[in-house]
């Protein structure tokens, strides 16, 4: 099954888009903004104490998934707030497609091999899963709203598999260069 069902006009029936524009709507965005509010109450509390346990090494892995974790939020939230924009009518269709050209819904994260991932505490771990998992949903939407690709970049899949590469992000990302 496509996701598509045709209903007699020939045309196919976009199942996520009705979801987006409809109350049905209204659950994503909750637990979308609710993983938004959890992760920021857990970062700025007791993710900060459970950090602080942590070598070295998992120390720096903490804080670069940490900032991928926020990103990653924030893009989906903005994907949500524009999606209720076009819901309620505050910007048609075509301005949020302009609009979310600037969403990127592509954050990666460390793989699960990378040196001190057994460490990270299990919270922290619990609201990574969960924003991977949504923003992989909210991308299919955003694909079949908008077409493939449109709030992706040249995606990376959600787990990088060359060790190399991911000590040195995670070196870039504990002394700030890019």
């Amino acid at each position: 099954m496509t996701g598509n069902l045709s209903m007699g006009s020939g045309q196919p029936i976009k199942l996520a888009e009705r979801r987006v524009f409809s109350d049905s709507f209204k659950p994503l965005y909750n637990e979308g903004m609710s993983l938004v509010e959890r992760a920021a109450e857990y970062l700025d509390g007791p993710g900060r104490a459970e950090a602080r346990k942590l070598s070295r090494l998992a120390a720096t892995l903490y804080a670069a998934e940490s900032m991928r974790l926020t990103t990653r939020l924030m893009q989906i939230a903005s994907w949500l707030l524009l999606q209720r924009a076009a819901n309620s009518g505050e910007m048609t269709r075509d301005q949020v497609a302009s609009e979310k050209s600037k969403v990127r819904l592509d954050t990666a994260s460390a793989p699960e091999h990378a040196v001190g991932w057994d460490e990270l505490p299990e919270a922290f771990m619990t609201l990574v899963n969960s924003s991977l998992s949504l923003q992989n949903l909210v991308r299919l939407m955003d694909e079949e709203i908008y077409g493939r690709n449109a709030g992706t970049a040249d995606m990376p899949p959600p787990r990088r598999s060359n060790p190399v590469s991911d000590q040195i992000s995670l070196l870039n990302t504990a002394f700030a260069r890019g």
